[in-house]
């Protein structure tokens, strides 16, 4: 397809030159959550448009239903495989908290009945906000992960020491234990996270998190097997790139279940496996990934290893993090000029930022969907996209077509509008939501999408675009009062909605 393209475009023979027909010819289109409105793009049945003209752009979004849709889709997908194979442990699904913290998404997250992970001290003092609003319970599994020092210690140990016996600190390092011995009053359960090899192409060949896999069941034996106040009762096993058909993670995922088997032959109260490392997200219309076949093979493979070895099967663990809050993002940019620096390069100005807006765009490469939002029934042709700042790596080339861009042609009489989609984990925490961006290009708008109890689709502004007093008064001139009235609750209620 890619070929055929390729020639259309450069061929005077080209008759089908509209932007849907490129879409069509190159993809199945329209998909589950992308479809047209005659000549305008619909997400998940939200009218863009409509969204566009009513709050402006730049524009960033939140679907909610999407996040529970995720959740939900997972967890069947599990109940599916551990029936096909007669698996007799229990399914846990944890959100990472550190793809989002935002309150609206802990609300929707939570309610499906998951646990959490965290990776930091901030993190605790969200789980016990949210176990004063009643939506965390004393049940709920909270996995404590990353490099732990004082104050994160400190948080763990109230957090258990006030009652919540499914807090489940993972060991990351030998000093850990003590450190946590030393402020928990309690008798408390522990993990224990592997530090995995990292693949090929990777600058190290260990994770620098964990402790590695020889090292593991001489940690037991020598600093938990006589401890009275500690039970293991987790191995935790992270792959760095995720969950993928690949004979690197099949190869990790065995030496695991090896140590796994190893330690709870030795380990009564180990009972828990956890198979960190996310799932991939939709990352374009050509995007194809057998979510059920990994599932069923994973459990597959560890049911196996256990009844080889003559052991229980561990109740299963995972942490879902893009998966679970990805796919609900979006952003929408208006083209604003188009720059013919050569006879080959014409650069779409969009009226934002690709560094400040979604930052893993440039930091990493990152792909997203993007789509145009209107102008589907016009011819189309071949662009780049550059931010607002003076920084040359402020721009967005990496689409499907062999790393190029075709949009509807600009026209300076006819707005176009362009869409980024399945960007809700960590582009607002990386970008520094409500801080100084690059270049101060301000924060846009940010609004949050749900649907009622009859199905209907609702609207409401978290957050309002940034503004010039806002970014002053953090760059220390002044203490700059909010003026713009279209700001001014807007603002107050995500400062509330974050921080509670």
């Amino acid at each position: 397809a890619y070929d055929i393209l390729s020639g259309l475009v450069g061929s005077e023979m080209c008759i089908r030159d509209r932007y849907i027909d490129l879409i069509d010819q190159s993809f199945y289109f329209p998909q589950e959550e992308f479809k047209l409105n005659k000549n305008n793009l619909e997400f998940h049945g939200i009218d863009l448009m409509k969204l566009i003209l009513e709050y402006g752009a730049p524009l960033k979004f939140t679907y909610l239903p999407k996040i529970s849709d995720n959740i939900n889709r997972a967890k069947e997908w599990f109940r599916v495989a551990m029936k096909e194979h007669n698996y007799k442990g229990k399914y846990h699904y944890c959100y990472c908290t550190k793809s989002s913290h935002f309150q609206y998404v802990l609300h929707e997250a939570l309610k499906n009945d998951i646990h959490i992970e965290t990776s930091s001290a901030f993190d605790i003092d969200i789980v016990e906000s949210l176990k004063e609003q009643g939506k965390i319970k004393n049940d709920t599994f909270v996995i404590c992960n990353g490099f732990k020092r004082d104050q994160y210690l400190e948080n763990i140990a109230r957090l258990i020491n006030n009652g919540h016996e499914n807090c489940i600190p993972v060991i990351d390092n030998y000093e850990e234990l003590n450190l946590l011995g030393d402020v928990v009053t309690k008798k408390y359960n522990i993990g224990i996270r592997i530090a995995s090899e990292e693949e090929p192409k990777f600058e190290f060949y260990t994770s620098r998190l964990g402790i590695g896999y020889k090292n593991i069941v001489p940690f037991y034996n020598n600093q938990i097997k006589d401890n009275p106040q500690v039970n293991l009762k987790m191995l935790h096993f992270f792959i760095n790139t995720g969950i993928r058909d690949t004979a690197y993670y099949w190869n990790e995922l065995v030496k695991c279940l090896k140590v796994y088997v190893s330690l709870k032959k030795i380990c009564p109260t180990l009972d828990s496996l956890n198979i960190g490392g996310g799932f991939p997200i939709k990352n374009s219309l050509a995007f194809e990934y057998d979510y059920q076949y990994m599932i069923s093979e994973i459990i597959n493979q560890i049911k196996q290893v256990c009844d080889e070895a003559d052991v229980p099967v561990p109740n299963i663990f995972t942490e879902f993090g893009s998966f679970t809050v990805g796919e609900s993002g979006g952003a929408i940019y208006e083209v604003l000029y188009q720059k013919q620096q050569n006879d080959r390069e014409k650069w779409n100005m969009i009226n934002s930022s690709f560094i400040t807006t979604m930052p893993d765009t440039w930091a990493i490469n990152k792909r997203f969907v993007m789509l145009a939002v209107n102008r589907w029934n016009e011819e189309y042709e071949r662009v780049l996209l550059g931010g607002l700042t003076c920084d040359s790596d402020d721009y967005y080339n990496s689409e499907q077509h062999m790393n190029a861009i075709y949009l509807p042609k600009y026209k300076k009489d006819k707005p176009l509008y362009i869409g980024f989609f399945n960007t809700g984990a960590y582009q607002e925490t990386i970008g520094g939501f409500g801080g100084l961006h690059h270049c101060l290009i301000p924060q846009p708008k940010h609004l949050l999408i749900d649907k009622d109890e009859e199905g209907n689709i609702t609207t409401s502004v978290f957050s309002g675009q940034q503004t010039s007093e806002q970014m002053l008064s953090l760059l220390g001139y002044g203490n700059a009062q909010q003026t713009d009235n279209n700001n001014k609750s807007t603002t107050n209620f995500a400062s509330k909605a974050y921080f509670l």
